[in-house]
């Protein structure tokens, strides 16, 4: 798999691409956003620092989930709440905070290509899923987990891989709530991410972005359910 990896840090860049190397993966190293945007279409998965010279590299980090829809972690000294918040919204499919173990990195990367190796196939698809990529209406809204597409009123929204992956795993089977372990495993590979905030925040995306709060609905202590438009059944959404 050839690796795309945006790092300026000389020191960092070695480590890194010694330890893809040795997965047998081919790296490009590029230090700066323009370059980034040059070859990522080359890329199997991207490994993006936020640290560049001459772009902020969430902005990067955009303009990249605009171009491509390759596997992209961020690998990073910001460790705030509100970068890693801002970085899962921006379209990153993981977040990795320098310091960090190497192994551990390896093992996310692994998972993140894993899980969006056959991204045209939405979560569920098999046996038990989307009843063979079927479209589902809730509302004004429409899944089409074949095409990969959500409609809102006729008009189409788009939300990242991630947060279309968890909305297409809950239409799957609309009438019943999910578990927050069960989203976390088979979007993320990692039950035991409950304690992150990864899912919430792509979640907040899914409502943002489609401007129907009550489309994904919370069930308290327990995870989270498609919901249909409060006009259609007569319901407040409980998350207002």
């Amino acid at each position: 798999m050839h690796a795309l990896l945006v790092e300026d840090d000389d020191r960092m860049a070695r480590a890194l691409g010694t330890a893809l190397a040795l997965r047998g993966h081919t790296v490009r190293r590029v230090s700066r956003a323009l370059d980034a945007l040059r070859y990522v279409h080359e890329a199997g998965f991207v490994l993006l620092d936020l640290g560049l010279p001459d772009l902020d590299g969430l902005e990067l980090l955009r303009r990249l989930r605009t171009v491509c829809d390759a596997p992209l972690i961020v690998v990073t000294a910001r460790c705030e709440e509100r970068d890693v918040v801002q970085g899962l919204r921006a379209g990153a499919d993981d977040y990795v905070v320098k310091p960090f173990r190497m192994a551990e990195l390896i093992a996310r990367i692994d998972t993140v290509r894993r899980r969006t190796r056959a991204q045209g196939e939405p979560p569920g698809g098999g046996p038990g899923g989307a009843g063979g990529g079927r479209s589902v209406r809730t509302g004004d809204v429409e899944v089409d987990p074949a095409g990969r597409t959500v409609t809102v009123a006729g008009s189409e929204v788009r939300l990242t891989r991630r947060e279309f992956d968890v909305l297409a795993l809950l239409a799957a089977r609309p009438d019943e709530a999910h578990s927050r372990e069960e989203i976390l495993d088979r979007i993320w590979g990692d039950a035991f991410l409950a304690a992150s905030r990864s899912l919430d925040v792509h979640v907040a995306g899914i409502r943002a972005k489609t401007g129907r709060p009550g489309l994904v609905r919370t069930v308290r202590g327990f995870g989270y359910r498609l919901g249909a438009d409060p006009a259609v059944r007569g319901e407040r959404d409980a998350d207002r």
